[in-house]
């Protein structure tokens, strides 16, 4: 296992200009599938590039934290994908990390959007804050036992490990187990992502949004660097959903041809899930808040049922 700059440079890049380009996409097919015009799928880039040209806006109460929040989403959210492997089955930061570390960096960028929320006193802030920490209460646990159950299974904790034992003939893609924890993270990653049947990050109405209210109080760069790195934390998940579940595809070297099947088939993956995610969200109503732990307890038990499989048949 080498440390290569130059891996960790060029996922880098992949990882802030891929991001944004997913989230207009997901946008764009929603809005075809509700028969409205939508904006175009680079629309996120203009988005970006104008709250980094606004003036800010800062309450008069908010402290360091306020200011600091937005740095440590984005940084969490970005380090987090270099432990990923996207293109080839290596993760450029596996070396410094497992998925306990993964899961570390997400919810310590949660806990300070959190934190970003409550410290400008806004009462939609606080709102929005409390009703995140709850649903991550049960989330978090949830995608734990996902990702440990294939982890059980590959022998290791390590997720580049993970992938290139799931790419051997031995491994079963479509074993019951797998596809029980496939779908316990699946419903993870709608909560994680603030998706309809969980939340419904194109409103802003105060009796349902979650995330939109912790940004209430944010315009300008920090407003830039939250977006961004909401919409990085979206695709590390679905990458993590595509990539250890369905690692066909994924390059073994670095050399040009096989780097050049592995980003076409890493795209087409991208593309499914999107495509079900926009699915699921058009063709369900959000939820009553009360009945989001529902969906997410639901989540938590297929977990529990994938990871006790995994003892009682192996």
């Amino acid at each position: 296992m080498n440390f290569n700059p130059l891996n960790i440079l060029l996922q880098t890049v992949l990882l802030l200009l891929l991001a944004p380009l997913l989230s207009g996409c997901i946008r764009n097919w929603k809005a075809k599938l509700q028969n409205r015009r939508g904006a175009r799928v680079w629309q996120p880039y203009f988005d970006l590039i104008k709250f980094f040209r606004k003036d800010m806006v800062i309450s008069e109460h908010a402290s360091w934290i306020f200011s600091f929040a937005p740095y440590v989403v984005f940084i969490t959210a970005l380090v987090a994908g270099l432990l990923v492997p996207m293109v080839t089955v290596q993760a450029p930061m596996s070396l410094f990390g497992d998925v306990l570390a993964l899961v570390g960096l997400l919810a310590l960028g949660r806990f300070f959007l959190a934190l970003g929320g409550l410290d400008p006193g806004s009462a939609f802030g606080g709102m929005g804050s409390s009703r995140e920490m709850t649903i991550a209460a049960v989330a978090e646990p949830a995608m734990m036992l996902a990702i440990f159950t294939v982890a059980i299974t590959a022998g290791s904790t390590d997720i580049s490990h993970i992938v290139q034992v799931a790419q051997s003939p031995t491994w079963k893609v479509l074993n019951p187990t797998h596809v029980m924890a496939f779908a316990a993270l699946f419903i993870v990653l709608l909560a994680e992502t603030g998706r309809i049947p969980v939340d419904n990050p194109a409103t802003h109405l105060e009796l349902t949004m979650i995330h939109e209210a912790m940004l209430l109080e944010y315009s300008g760069r920090y407003l830039a660097l939250m977006e961004w790195g909401a919409s990085i934390k979206q695709l590390v998940l679905m990458t993590l959903l595509v990539n250890i579940f369905f690692p066909i595809g994924m390059a073994t070297d670095t050399t040009p041809a096989a780097l050049g099947i592995g980003a076409l088939v890493y795209v087409g993956k991208l593309i499914l899930i999107a495509a079900a995610v926009v699915v699921v969200e058009t063709t369900n109503a959000k939820l009553r808040l009360f009945r989001v732990p529902d969906l997410l307890g639901a989540a938590f038990v297929l977990g529990t049922l994938a990871l006790l499989s995994t003892f009682l048949f192996q």
